[in-house]
């Protein structure tokens, strides 16, 4: 998956709750958020369909929401394992239907912090 094309459609499609994005150097693609968090995007360049979408709170509010693969054999019992979310904290996880495809899982994801910023700031 090229991170450019990501890029590209979280710039084009959500500018109304980002601020900037920084390509890094193994894979993965920095958001910054308008609210001071941000959010990362990794896609494994060895591990077939290995991802991880994770929006770090915690410096605000001590949240953390993630949706990764990694088979941690904790997480096991999860209905989707190894797909799983991490839902407000590393500890509180929950089946993940994000898509596997890391186009639609992206705008699924950003879609999902659209709506939590919306509803923190009214």
């Amino acid at each position: 998956m090229n991170m450019q094309l990501l890029q590209g459609i979280v710039e084009r499609e959500f500018p109304d709750i980002i601020s900037s994005t920084v390509l890094g150097e193994v894979n993965e693609l920095r958001i910054f958020l308008n609210d001071g968090s941000f959010m990362d995007v990794w896609l494994s360049l060895k591990l077939n369909g290995r991802y991880s979408y994770h929006w770090e709170r915690r410096a605000l509010d001590n949240t953390v929401y993630r949706h990764d693969n990694a088979p941690h054999l904790k997480w096991q019992s999860v209905s989707t394992f190894p797909k799983h979310y991490h839902d407000g904290s590393e500890g509180n996880v929950t089946a993940s239907y994000i898509s596997d495809d890391p186009e639609m899982a992206v705008r699924e994801f950003l879609l999902f912090v659209r709506e939590t910023v919306t509803l923190r700031n009214d």
